[in-house]
């Protein structure tokens, strides 16, 4: 008779113990497995057990708002370390604007101005969202029937930007493809069809 060796010993009683253990229902109730080997070990992360942290909101977006210094340790503490903070400088309408840009490797996340403090937020972001989940890629049909009493060319000339419904401080910049006059506003019919490229939240 063959003696059996204390290890192999050992894990069978484990084994029988994790299968016994708990409050597990009977495999014909529904009970499945937990296998280490397919378990996603980067659910544990702090920042999964809730969500993302970075939407917009009448306040602001994540932590950014009128009351964020306009400094790179401000900016990036405000969106959680999450991006790569870099400053920039413009002219603009005679003046020098001071900027930052959030970037997820190269690509710009979104961009911040103001003076001593935050004043404007572009988000380019599409994991970021307002709190009645518009994002980048809405349609403008989702949110409009018409542009008339809500929308205008946007700053630049680039696209349409259009008041969020029900709010003071965000509105969408809507772009798509339009081959009419520079400087009016595509028909309804036309902005049905385009979708939102930033999500502005202005103090």
């Amino acid at each position: 008779m063959k003696t059996v060796r204390p290890l192999a010993l050992a894990a069978a009683v484990m084994l029988a113990g994790c299968a016994s253990s708990g409050d597990a229902a009977p495999a014909t109730h529904g009970a499945t497995w937990w296998n280490p080997l397919t378990y996603s070990w980067s659910s544990l992360s702090p920042w999964h057990w809730f969500g993302s942290a970075t939407e917009v909101s009448e306040q602001g977006v994540g932590g950014l708002n009128g009351a964020t210094a306009m400094n790179e340790q401000a900016v990036g503490e405000a969106l959680n370390d999450d991006y790569q903070i870099r400053k920039g400088m413009r002219g603009e309408n005679g003046k020098v604007i001071t900027f930052f840009q959030a970037l997820d490797g190269k690509e710009v996340k979104l961009e911040i101005t103001g003076e001593t403090s935050v004043s404007e937020v572009r988000v380019m972001d599409d994991s970021i969202q307002t709190t009645s989940g518009v994002k980048i890629g809405t349609p403008f049909s989702d949110l409009y029937s018409r542009a008339f009493g809500a929308c205008q060319k946007a700053a630049g000339g680039k696209g349409v930007e259009c008041r969020a419904p029900d709010s003071q401080h965000i509105s969408y910049v809507f772009t798509g493809e339009w081959h009419g006059p520079e400087g009016l506003l595509p028909s309804d019919d036309t902005l049905k069809k385009w979708q939102v490229s930033q999500i502005v939240w202005r103090l």
